[in-house]
């Protein structure tokens, strides 16, 4: 773990890598139930046997809104065991937004105690004025524990903090030493790091592709590593295309990387469209649908618990909707026509 007066440092070290970010998978009526023995089973996957760096937990894509305290409590611990257990040199980050800034600073101060490296503080989702209140809310968190954090400018929070703002948060916040999601549009890290030099790793995951093989991480605007990706769901053990082009991207080699990533279809799995951040039911709203993550885990033999899908009241995948997500993994090659 990482404390607040040494995070900086060791984000700087430590960051590096592949991390993934982990779904809940549920089980029984309406998916009461958390299957804790599947969770573990995707984690031994992940850090396992594709080898990966590090795990991003209890955030968006583990649908946190839909989890209780103790619930998120549970998964960071057995997160910790079994990751400690398959991989001892994983860096494990944590989610800790919630519906209040008492209950974000239990659930830091719990991920703190458990051995988690850092935690991620997003944008606060309840009522708000804007960035002026989004750095309060990290403030009175951070007054109230000793690890390192991160902020999540996620767009579901309702609002995105601007280059600028986040600059602001990292000059008055010296626990803050990373970022997810650095601006909703692309290019905002680049803007961030030169604004507040060497305060923070910075993953733009909405420049994503286009910055790593612009060598954005070689000029120091993009992390060297993938802080909460779904990149286990979109390589195989034995097809390892996302680790092959992204350890290229770190070593510098960008031609080999560029003819790698159009070659092998890196992107190939994750080409079924926006039904895991947009719905046509909701226009403009993103969101992270988590019934798209679950069925992609199915394809690539990953349990997802006995009920596949998100907690109520988000909605299940439609027919035509898994039709399109297995026609883009058969496409890309990692699933048999």
């Amino acid at each position: 773990m990482a404390r607040a007066s040494e995070a900086r440092e060791w984000a700087q070290e430590h960051l590096r890598g592949i991390a993934d970010s982990m779904f809940t998978p549920f089980n029984g009526e309406c998916g009461d139930e958390i299957d804790y023995d599947a969770y573990r089973a995707i984690v031994r996957y992940a850090l396992g046997d594709l080898d990966h760096d590090g795990l991003w937990i209890t955030s968006g894509l583990a649908e946190w809104w839909a989890l209780t305290m103790d619930e998120r409590k549970q998964l960071v611990e057995v997160t910790v065991d079994e990751a400690r257990r398959v991989k001892p040199s994983a860096f494990i980050q944590a989610c800790t937004v919630a519906m209040s800034a008492k209950d974000t600073v239990e659930l830091t101060r719990h991920a703190q105690d458990a051995g988690v490296d850092m935690c991620y503080l997003q944008n606060p989702v309840m009522e708000a004025h804007g960035a002026p209140g989004a750095l309060e809310f990290f403030r009175y968190v951070a007054d109230r524990t000793d690890i390192a954090l991160g902020m999540f400018n996620s767009p579901s929070s309702g609002f995105t903090m601007t280059a600028a703002e986040i600059a602001h948060v990292a000059d008055e916040i010296p626990a803050m030493c990373a970022i997810k999601d650095a601006a909703e549009r692309g290019g905002g890290g680049a803007i961030a790091a030169e604004l507040a030099p060497g305060k923070l790793v910075y993953w733009d995951v909405f420049s994503g592709t286009a910055s790593y093989l612009a060598g954005y991480v070689q000029l120091g605007y993009q992390a060297p590593c993938v802080l909460g990706g779904m990149a286990y769901l979109t390589e195989t053990p034995s097809d390892k295309r996302y680790t092959q082009w992204f350890n290229l991207v770190l070593e510098g080699k960008l031609d080999d990387a560029r003819e790698r990533y159009f070659a092998t279809n890196v992107d190939g799995p994750g080409a079924h469209g926006l039904y895991y951040t947009q719905l046509p039911e909701r226009p403009g709203y993103w969101t992270h649908f988590g019934s798209t993550f679950k069925y992609c885990a199915q394809l690539v033999g990953l349990p997802a618990g006995d009920y596949p899908h998100s907690r109520p009241p988000q909605l299940k995948l439609t027919d035509d909707q898994k039709a399109r997500i297995k026609a883009a993994y058969v496409s890309s090659g990692l699933l048999d026509a």
